[in-house]
């Protein structure tokens, strides 16, 4: 049983409790600069005063000087951004704010400034030649921050937008459908951020006669682009078909499931726009373009990939522990792609090692054996490509004067391959205030922060340690512990629990004859692993066994001989290994019920012996009178007399000697056990009469010749004796 020790701690000061963590009210956010511009940044905190606040750029302290300023409440003020300075630095970069009082410090998320930019344009409209009522579609790509809004002229006034024809994208696409003669001109775009406004080159739309009337397979002309964009952003996925008559646009996701319609927008006559967009929304997404009334189609597909920054399932929780006791904070958080995790102690990178641990993926925390240096302000830092945030707790190290010494002499038994008796006696001083001892426990193996622990009253000075594992070597030490803390930790002491024997195994026993029985086993799968096996027999109630006969761990089946059909034995097997024998498993096998079958079975096997000795004659017979049988058949068939069935009846009695006399002798190693029912009874009645019916040809010819007469009885029997006459 694990029992918690726990313990509570107030923060007092002038009379009243407190909060002695330092938290972040207000962090500060990403920012795109403008040019010489001032620039603000912002970062408020709470916590037991005084408090002091320092910037971090790029890892870098920043001081106080003219360029920049650092208010009473935290925030940062840059007078005059500059992307490139004359010493070549820059004010770009990841910032950080600090806080510390006289508790620890912590350190808020990173925010990055980036100066906002215009670069030229990448992608320049090209001219573009439109048949009427077909599709023209012109485009300009340029860099910047923050994102260049693009707008398009014509001719040097701005595109009528009302005009459902044309269709302006964000990524900066123009797409005009329906194309008539008054579309012609030019057209270039323009865009435009806080960093500037650029123009682009002019493209020429040029529109020709229609050709409407010919048919033309539907064609996807640009299709939807791989997107990687972060949550609430807006995707905007395009795809635009030609043909005749015009295509049909409709949207899929690979993976078949349902693409919603919630923040889903239509634009033009088949582009897809996702508002507001979320991870669920990641996925691969198909554009068909569909003649009308036809399953002709044209396909084009595009992966569109949503990241989320990181935010935190489980924060880490401040607490307070006794001075040589452990502290383990726990950190988990979730986002697109999955966040990496970093700890901090007082602003500076956590390197485990030593007493201080990190494991499950830097999620847990794991500090042994405290003291009061491990007192501090911890933080988990979680971030990704989409983003990063913080999150801190304090440790309290709770230290009194006073403390109990160290337990002595610490040992360990073991008792069974379970259990370990583990012992010790109570320190030297300061036993007046202990509680109770924890016994700290963990397999020899393991990393300290797999250990567990279990608790005992302070009379006790002994613990037996079940469920253990055989055959492993366990570690154990003790402390003290009183309402003010623990002691320190004790000597350690190993001990291996004691080897298994193995689990009793599956025997099954089966009657060869009767006086052979064979015996058939199966390893058991629980406990220690077997090396071999024992058998042994004897008589129902007498004293000895035979045996044991050993075999090898492989070996799985026995045949006992020489037994006596009269008596019942018991079969005991046991399986073993180096730690001894394990529990036998016993069974008792009766040899008499194999005698009794076999005297039922006699009378069987005398008719089978009878008529194996005319087996042979039986089969010539058999086959004459069945040949004869046949042509009598046929003869009926032709001249239709009515007599057959009188005939096949008592013709058919007499081949019936021949035939079972044949298979009894064919299969005799089976006796009659390959026969069914009805053919096993006509065995034991025309097998009792083989030899004294016998039939010639002429006594044949007279019963051919006699008036015919119906009877349904030997109709149904005739059919039955021509049936085994076929299987024959």
């Amino acid at each position: 049983m694990l029992t918690v020790f726990a313990y509570v701690f107030v923060c007092v000061s002038s009379g009243v409790m407190c909060e002695a963590e330092l938290s972040f009210t207000l962090e500060p956010s990403d920012i795109i600069a403008v040019q010489e511009q001032p620039l603000m940044l912002h970062c408020q905190v709470e916590g037991i005063p005084p408090i002091t606040m320092q910037w971090r750029h790029n890892g870098l302290l920043l001081t106080q000087e003219q360029h920049h300023t650092t208010f009473i409440n935290g925030s940062l003020l840059i007078r005059h951004f500059q992307k490139t300075k004359s010493d070549g630095s820059s004010d770009e970069g990841d910032y950080e704010c600090m806080a510390q009082n006289s508790f620890g410090l912590v350190v808020s998320r990173k925010a990055r400034i980036q100066a906002a930019t215009m670069a030229d344009f990448h992608v320049q409209p090209e001219s573009v030649h439109a048949e009427e009522s077909g599709v023209a579609r012109f485009q300009c790509q340029i860099h910047g921050l923050p994102e260049p809004v693009i707008s398009w002229e014509k001719d040097g006034r701005p595109v009528d937008t009302k005009d459902e024809r044309y269709t302006l994208l964000p990524t900066g696409v123009l797409q005009i459908t329906g194309v008539c003669e008054e579309d012609s001109g030019k057209f270039c775009c323009m865009a435009h951020n806080s960093a500037g406004v650029k123009y682009s080159a002019e493209a020429h739309l040029t529109v020709s006669g229609s050709q409407s009337s010919v048919y033309k397979e539907p064609m996807i002309l640009v299709g939807p682009e791989n997107l990687t964009l972060t949550v609430h952003q807006t995707a905007i996925l395009e795809c635009v078909a030609t043909g005749y008559p015009r295509p049909i646009v409709s949207w899929s996701r690979l993976d078949g499931r349902p693409i919603g319609v919630e923040g889903i927008q239509v634009l033009g006559t088949g582009n897809l726009m996702i508002s507001d967009v979320g991870v669920q929304h990641s996925g691969v997404y198909v554009c068909a373009a569909n003649k009308p009334g036809t399953r002709v189609r044209r396909t084009a597909q595009g992966r569109l990939v949503v990241q989320a920054p990181a935010e935190f399932v489980q924060a880490p929780q401040s607490i307070a522990r006794p001075v040589g006791t452990t502290a383990i904070f726990t950190c988990q958080a979730q986002g697109e792609p999955e966040p990496q995790l970093t700890w901090l102690k007082n602003g500076q990178i956590l390197e485990p090692g030593g007493h201080v641990r990190l494991r499950n993926n830097n999620s847990t925390l794991t500090i042994n054996s405290i003291s009061q240096d491990d007192e501090a302000i911890y933080q988990c830092i979680a971030e990704n490509s989409a983003g990063s945030t913080q999150a801190s707790a304090r440790l309290t190290v709770l230290w009194a004067n006073g403390l109990p010494g160290v337990p002595t002499h610490v040992q360990a038994e073991a008792l069974s391959p379970t259990t370990i008796q583990v012992s010790w006696m109570e320190p030297d001083q300061n036993t007046q205030g202990i509680v109770g001892y924890v016994l700290h426990i963990r397999k020899t193996t393991d990393p300290v922060e797999m250990e567990y622990e279990e608790a005992v009253g302070k009379m006790t000075l002994q613990q037996i340690i079940r469920d253990l594992e055989p055959s492993t070597s366990y570690t154990f030490y003790v402390k003290a512990y009183t309402s003010h803390g623990a002691s320190k930790a004790s000597d350690a002491v190993t001990e291996s629990t004691h080897g298994e024997v193995p689990g009793p195994p599956s025997l099954y026993t089966k009657v060869v004859n009767n006086s052979v029985v064979q015996a058939t086993w199966e390893p058991s799968s629980k406990m220690g692993q077997h090396q071999g096996f024992r058998l042994y027999y004897r008589r129902a109630h007498t004293p000895l066994f035979t045996g044991p006969i050993t075999f090898p761990r492989n070996i799985t089946q026995y045949n006992i001989t020489q037994l006596d059909p009269a008596l019942v034995y018991e079969i005991k097997l046991l399986a073993y290994n180096q730690h001894g024998d394990g529990n036998a498993t016993i069974r008792f096998v009766s040899l008499r019920e194999a005698v009794e079958k076999s005297v039922l079975d006699t009378p069987c096997d005398c008719v089978k012996d009878q008529q194996s000795k005319t087996s042979t004659t039986g089969i010539i017979i058999g086959i004459h009178i069945g040949v004869t049988c046949i042509i009598f058949c046929v003869l009926f068939l032709t001249f239709s007399y009515r007599g057959r069935l009188i005939m096949c009846k008592t013709v058919q009695a007499t081949p019936q000697v021949g035939h079972s006399t044949g298979l009894e002798s064919s299969s005799s190693s089976q006796g009659l056990s390959g026969l069914n029912g009805s053919a096993r009874r006509d065995l034991e009645v025309n097998g009792s009469t083989a030899g004294k019916k016998m039939v010639d040809s002429n006594e044949l010819e007279r019963l051919f010749t006699q008036p015919n007469r119906q009877d349904t009885s030997i109709v149904s029997s005739d059919t039955e004796s021509a049936a085994s006459t076929k299987d024959f």
